[in-house]
Parts: C-alpha cells; sequence; structure tokens
C-alpha cells in the first residue's frame, strides 16, 4: 500500500519532542494574479507554517500546499501574525517566490578532494563562494552534484518516500579504493552499493566523472564507464546518462596536490576510449550513455560531434554539447536577418579563449548583414592561471585585464554565464557595475542566441 510521504517539522510536537525548527520561508517574489496576490502576500513576508507543518526546504513546500485545504501561518515584516485559510484546486500552487531553496541549512560535502573547485580559490572573496554543497535536495531541484557520501539514515529514508529523483552524483571513479583515495572519504568506496540501492526503489541518477589524468583515467576510465552501464539497462535504468569531464585546476590550488592538467594527448586518449564505449553502449542500450564534456575536443583541436551525437543533451548543464546546443539555438535566431541594417553598428562580444574558435562561425554569420561588425574576443583566465579557459570561469579581473586598449566598438556584450544566479557579480567579487565603470563603451548581456542576435541588430534584450 503506498504511504503519503511525509513533509515538514510540525509546529507543535508531539508531548516530550522539541525538534529544532527550520527558518521560515521568506516571500521574495509574488506572482501576479495568482493565489499568492490574492491573499495579499509581499516580499518580505515570511510563511511560519503550512497546516501545522515548517518546509525544511522548497520539496517540503510543494508537498505541503499541494492540498485542497490549507492553513497557513504568516508574519509580517514587522512582527504580525496572521493565520490564512483557504480553499483551492489539488495542486494549485501559491505563486510565491522564496529567497531560499533550503530553510534548515546546506549539506556541505564530507570529503577533501584534491581537485575541488572550491579549495581552489583566493581567500577574502564573498563567503557562497567557499560553501562546499553536497546537498541532495539542490541536487534533485537544481541539478548540482552531490556525492552520497554524507547521507543519514534519514535522508535516504526521505529520498525514497518523496521519490526524488533524478540526483545527480559525481562518481570519478567506481573501483571502490580508488574512489575513497580520490574523495579522500573511506565511505565513497560505497558507491556500488548506493547504485544497488537505487535499484531496488526505481529511483534514477545522472552521474559525472571529473578525470584527473594518472588517477582515474585509462583503463580505471573505462572501468568506470563499464559499472555505471551495469546500471543502465532494463524498463528502469537507474544510471540514465555520464558525463566526463576534464579536471579543472588554477594558480591558487594547494601545492604537491599531485594533479597535472589534461593535455593535448591526454585529451585525445580519452575522447578516443569514450568514443569506443559510445558505439558499444549504442549498440546495448539504442544510446551513447556516456558523453564528453565539449572541452575534451576543445583541447585535443578535434571538431566538436554534431549535434544529433548529443541525443536529448542529458548533461548539457554539464557542458556537454552546450556548444552544438547554442549553435542549434543560433540556427533558429538567424532565420530572418535582414539584409543590411540601416544604422551600422560594431560591437564586441567576449568569451571564454578555449571556446573562441568554435563560435567564430557564429561571429562570421553575423557580420554577413552589411553594417554589422561583431568582434569576438576570446580570452585567457590570468586570475585563475588559465590560458584556455571557459566563458563561465572568465572573472572580473580577467575581462579588465583583457580588454583594456581593446577597440570595443560602441558595445559589450557579455554573457550572463560569468555572473552569478540573480546577481550582478563575478566570480571574483567584481560587480557588474564596477567592470562598467572601468570600460569605455556600455555592457549588454546576453543570455543566449537570442539574446546575442537581437543585440546585434540593434533590439537589447536587456540594458545595463
Amino acid at each position: 500500500m503506498w504511504n503519503e510521504p511525509s513533509a515538514g517539522i510540525a509546529v507543535a510536537p508531539a508531548e516530550g519532542e522539541a525538534p529544532r525548527l527550520p527558518q521560515p520561508a521568506v516571500v521574495a517574489t509574488v506572482e501576479p494574479g495568482s493565489i499568492g496576490e490574492e491573499l495579499g502576500f509581499q516580499p518580505g513576508d515570511r510563511l511560519l507554517s503550512i497546516n501545522g507543518k515548517r518546509p525544511r526546504d522548497l520539496i517540503d513546500l510543494q508537498f505541503l500546499v499541494g492540498e485542497e485545504e490549507l492553513v497557513l501561518e504568516v508574519e509580517d515584516p514587522d512582527g504580525t501574525l496572521h493565520t490564512v485559510e483557504l480553499e483551492k484546486d489539488l495542486d494549485e500552487g501559491l505563486g510565491l517566490g522564496f529567497t531560499e531553496a533550503l530553510f534548515d541549512g546546506l549539506k556541505q560535502c564530507n570529503n577533501a578532494c584534491p581537485f575541488c573547485f572550491i579549495d581552489q580559490q583566493p581567500p577574502g572573496k564573498r563567503r557562497s563562494l567557499y560553501l562546499k554543497d553536497d546537498d541532495y535536495r539542490l541536487s534533485f531541484l537544481y541539478g548540482s552534484y552531490l556525492t552520497l557520501t554524507n547521507l543519514t539514515d534519514a535522508d535516504w529514508r526521505r529520498i525514497e518516500e518523496q521519490r526524488l529523483s533524478p540526483l545527480y552524483v559525481s562518481v570519478h571513479a567506481t573501483e571502490p579504493e580508488l574512489r575513497s583515495r580520490l574523495l579522500v572519504n573511506p565511505r565513497a568506496g560505497l558507491l556500488l552499493e548506493q547504485l544497488r540501492w537505487f535499484v531496488d526503489r526505481e529511483l534514477q541518477i545522472h552521474a559525472q566523472v571529473v578525470v584527473c589524468p594518472g588517477l582515474n583515467d585509462g583503463d580505471a576510465l573505462e572501468r568506470t564507464l563499464r559499472d555505471l552501464a551495469g546500471f543502465a539497462g532494463g524498463d528502469w535504468p537507474a544510471v540514465l546518462s555520464a558525463a566526463v569531464v576534464p579536471v579543472g585546476l588554477t594558480r591558487f590550488r594547494p601545492p604537491a596536490d599531485g594533479l597535472v592538467p589534461v593535455d593535448r594527448d591526454c585529451a585525445r586518449a580519452v575522447i578516443a576510449r569514450v568514443e569506443a564505449l559510445q558505439a558499444e553502449f549504442q549498440g546495448r542500450f539504442g544510446s551513447r550513455f556516456a558523453w564528453l564534456s565539449d572541452e575534451w575536443y576543445l583541447i585535443a583541436g578535434l571538431p566538436l560531434p554534431e549535434r544529433d551525437a548529443y541525443e536529448d543533451l542529458p548533461q548539457q548543464e554539464n557542458g556537454v554539447g552546450s556548444i552544438r546546443a547554442f549553435l542549434e539555438s543560433l540556427d533558429w535566431a538567424t532565420r530572418e536577418l535582414p539584409d543590411r541594417l540601416v544604422t551600422p553598428r560594431r560591437l564586441s562580444w567576449v568569451v571564454g579563449k578555449l571556446v573562441a574558435e568554435a563560435l567564430q562561425p557564429v561571429v562570421d554569420r553575423l557580420n554577413a548583414v552589411e553594417g554589422l561588425e561583431l568582434v569576438l574576443h576570446g580570452l585567457p583566465s590570468p586570475y585563475w592561471g588559465q590560458d584556455q579557459v571557459v566563458t563561465g570561469l572568465l572573472t572580473g579581473a580577467d575581462l579588465v585585464e583583457g580588454l583594456e586598449g581593446q577597440d570595443l566598438g560602441g558595445q559589450l556584450l557579455l554573457p550572463s554565464v560569468m555572473l552569478r544566479q540573480g546577481q550582478p557579480v563575478f566570480l571574483d567579487d567584481l560587480t557588474l557595475e564596477e567592470l562598467q565603470s572601468q570600460l569605455p563603451v556600455p555592457i549588454t548581456q546576453v543570455a543566449d542566441a537570442a539574446d546575442l542576435v537581437r543585440a546585434c541588430i540593434g533590439v537589447p534584450p536587456k540594458a545595463v
């Protein structure tokens, strides 16, 4: 018999119980025309409980508001308390956005991976840059990767009860001793048992492998992908896909960590091994199953696979097929380009040096419009100590240094992937406003191919 999953913490617990309550959910946005707007919710209001339960996170909140009859306890910013009773359609939302996804704190990583990007940052930056997220709830909500090493029995029960699937798991290696050594955590060796747990409960994951040359490449990488593929068959595969990405190393990493960067020879060897496995998996599952991130081909100096090689792009957020997807979206965005611009325009577009060559065809296509000149600036990252870098890792300092003295035309097009989500700040804490003050031309953010095209032909997507 199906048991309704539990959600939230009782505000009035049974006698003798005194659980620590999560923080209230603070309203950030109210959707126009929503139930929340009709009830008078405003940003800053604090949602204390729903039917006597306080949600631990957005997942709990969605379960709790999925009832037809609700009793909400709300506190205004001035401290005034309200009790709101309402009836609504089953599973109809309130139309509220919240300042945080987690109301009871972030579950942080308990591993000590030498290749962890968080540990390869300079000191003195904003606190959030040093938080090692290893929280299964953020994995479910946003696709962030976790290692499964810090889950309690209660966490496993909740994943099962609330069917939190798929999750995104950093595997790196399946051989127990090697994975324990890579993560510097003996619990990391339990991965294969944990994958069998997902199989038994018909829950699913997407996997990633960060390849460190000399540690988990070669035969170890092949074993890892074959082991993962062992959970990929049947009517309900537990492992849906695997992404293979190169280790990223910065000049701030601890000394003598034994890590070496991926070079061209390594990249070509990894590509050859994984592509051979893709052909095998295609025959077994009707899918390539394992994919290489775009960086492998760029580092190797090889052309990217064609768009259909990425199937439905299951790992696009991990840099797998993102350039091909962008080029595909550009095809749509440029279907009706004008032959010429009434007012000539000269603009600059800044990207990471690693991807610049692959994006040059985009520039050539746009520059075929008479009166339009788009100049591509592919920049390295002195900040991280990387010559070949993807766009999302460029910092404000990299832009200031790399664009100094350049003729930027009348406008700079800045990919929004460089900025913290929802906030105009770069990875080095430089703000967009501070960057603007050091550049001679206005900045326009571009989020996608459509934004880029509109900005080029004179319809800015977002003024800064």
